[in-house]
């Protein structure tokens, strides 16, 4: 047997392969940070928005994100991935932006908010949907998106001025 035959096969006994491709990965990461900064700006929304709907979106947002980090928490703790526990610069400056507004600017600014992510979250989870390679983390999106689109629904139903 060749010595890189060899070292070929001590190498592959001591290590498995991935369980996770990179592209996955990086969605895991971005979910979780979108999923985090759903969270904290829903509880914002739920004290200081104006208009109840608004209010009520926020609460939904709490309920609904809080549901999906813990899914996809599970999914990366049982394959050995660390997610992010805090948010990165760039959505916690997004999240004390908006906590600094009041009023009707508040609602505006986070309505416009709430509809700009959850387009952008609603096209990766679609792609994850039909892409990931791990198969708990292809059928988290599949279900998670679903919800990602009715919370896009409702948002723009609210920015459009057509609910109750």
């Amino acid at each position: 047997m060749s010595v890189s035959v060899m070292a070929a096969e001590k190498k592959g006994s001591e290590s498995s392969p991935p369980k996770f491709s990179s592209a996955d990965e990086t969605f895991m990461m971005a979910a979780a940070q979108g999923g985090m900064v759903e969270v904290k700006l829903g509880e914002i929304a739920a004290k200081k928005a104006t208009k109840p709907d608004i209010k009520e979106f926020g609460a939904m947002m709490v309920t609904d994100h809080s549901k999906a980090n813990s899914e996809l928490q599970a999914i990366a703790s049982k394959n050995g991935v660390t997610l992010p526990s805090k948010l990165d610069a760039a959505h916690q400056e997004k999240v004390d932006k908006i906590s600094n507004l009041s009023g009707e600017q508040f609602d505006k600014t986070y309505v416009s908010e709430m509809v700009k992510d959850h387009e952008k979250v609603a096209g990766e989870f679609e792609k994850a949907s039909k892409t990931a390679q791990n198969p708990e983390l292809k059928s988290f999106a599949a279900t998670t998106l679903p919800v990602i689109k009715n919370h896009l629904k409702h948002i723009k139903a609210i920015a459009s001025g057509k609910t109750t």
